[in-house]
């Protein structure tokens, strides 16, 4: 058991594979547990989940500061992206980074009719024009190269591109401010400690009738406890357009979670994630970074035997620091490839 950021977490030594799937506070475990259990005992009903829904939302807007009126709900980044590509014209033209996670890229590359252009990463800012949307990780899954969130927004609006950013392997180490993007989206198992099937994306007022919300549904309506059956189409007139119906325990585990990553001082989480990151680079020989996640050349499995918990990504060994790591995952990883 550990105690950090003023909460405990029942994480072992060594666990490093956040940027794949991170662990909840033991509260928010306990939560989505003591849920499953009403569950079990038939003590609860659909309308049972609308809080939890409801503060997870709130929460996933305070992070990437935005208000809460612009987030839709979903359970993956890809089915949320989706109705943003449904939006493009035919023959669109859309600028990716060059190893881009593909729930970013996808989306669009299996638009009939629409273009996807790679670029490394550090050059994207500058090949923004010429381009009807950018789609772009803040944080690469990959190596954890951190997009120049000021450069590709400067780029943007001089050439009048719309933006898309996915957030997912930033929020919940990294203070963000994207109230400018015209999407912003990301999946809540990661660095935002919620159970896999929590996904949220925003929606900037002025990309509202952009998108197509091909996955409407019931959860899709002005109300959707009245939009359970019969035409006409009755979509919320807002983001919430968007919604998709929730996973119930998912967004249980959520609702415990991102409140209390939102109350964080986020710039001492991130100097905390970074430090750690750091000490692992100067161990290893590698340049300094700015970046929570480390990418090495090791063997997964070979550090895994030696007790730490990493992910094999783009040919390496890719480790992250969040706030249940301490200096003794560092000694650890360094111990496991012999430094």
């Amino acid at each position: 058991m550990r105690t950090a950021f003023g909460t405990e977490f029942d994480i072992r030594d060594g666990y490093l594979n956040t940027p794949a799937i991170g662990v909840p506070p033991v509260q928010a475990a306990d939560e989505v547990a003591a849920t499953v259990g009403r569950w079990g005992r038939a003590e609860v009903l659909p309308s049972d989940f609308e809080e939890a829904v409801t503060v997870s939302r709130q929460g996933f807007a305070d992070l990437i500061g935005v208000p809460a009126d612009r987030v839709a709900i979903g359970a993956a980044v890809s089915q949320l992206l989706g109705a943003v590509a449904a939006g493009l014209p035919e023959g669109a033209k859309v600028l990716v980074a060059a190893g881009e996670f593909t729930s970013v890229t996808f989306p669009f590359a299996a638009r009939p009719g629409v273009t996807v252009t790679e670029v490394p990463p550090a050059e994207l800012p500058d090949a923004v024009a010429g381009h009807d949307l950018v789609a772009v990780s803040v944080v690469q899954s990959a190596d954890g190269a951190v997009l120049d969130l000021d450069a590709l927004r400067a780029a943007s609006e001089a050439a009048n591109v719309p933006v898309v950013l996915d957030a997912t392997q930033a929020a919940g180490w990294l203070p963000l401010r994207l109230d400018w993007a015209d999407w912003v989206v990301a999946a809540g198992y990661k660095w935002l400690l919620a159970p896999r099937g929590t996904a949220w994306l925003a929606v900037h007022p002025r990309a509202l009738e952009r998108g197509v919300p091909v996955g409407a549904g019931w959860y899709a309506g002005e109300d959707p406890w009245q939009s359970l059956y019969g035409l006409p189409l009755r979509l919320a007139a807002g983001t919430r357009r968007y919604d998709l119906s929730p996973v119930w325990f998912a967004q249980v585990g959520a609702a415990a979670v991102l409140p209390y990553l939102a109350s964080l001082d986020l710039s001492a989480v991130q100097a905390h994630c970074v430090k750690l990151a750091g000490a692992l680079r100067a161990g290893l020989g590698l340049p300094e970074g700015n970046s929570a996640i480390v990418s090495f050349d090791a063997d997964a499995d070979r550090l895994r035997q030696a007790g730490v918990v990493a992910s094999a990504r783009a040919g390496k060994a890719r480790v992250g620091f969040h706030l249940y790591n301490t200096e003794a995952d560092v000694e650890r990883v360094l111990h496991a490839v012999g430094r």
